[in-house]
């Protein structure tokens, strides 16, 4: 359970991510970015909330399958950011999910 709560700290972050994302007017017109916020809401969906975990195995299987969207997602965020906007809330959401996935994928590989 140790792992999964850690992880579960670390959507918190990408939750705040995603949010700030979908909510942007540059969302509107950027399909790559719309992108992005589906699938980081995809993980964040697909492991569902820690206080509804039952089995952490099943839990951890499923961090681990959707890791590679996630990881892809960061990615092409943190490509597309800088045409997107420069604005420092911009440059800062990219450093918050990199830091965010980072962690998860260091608690996955553990």
């Amino acid at each position: 359970m140790q792992k999964i709560r850690a992880i579960d700290q670390q959507i918190a972050h990408i939750w705040m991510v995603r949010t700030f994302l979908k909510h942007a007017d540059e969302a509107e017109e950027d399909e790559d970015l719309r992108d992005v916020v589906r699938d980081l809401y995809d993980f964040i969906l697909a492991v569902g909330p820690v206080d509804d975990v039952d089995d952490p195995a099943v839990y951890m299987k499923m961090a681990k399958k959707k890791l590679g969207r996630l990881k892809r997602a960061t990615e092409l965020y943190e490509e597309i950011q800088p045409e997107v906007s420069g604005h420092t809330n911009f440059v800062m959401a990219a450093r918050s999910l990199r830091l965010a996935v980072d962690q998860i994928i260091a608690i996955v590989r553990s």
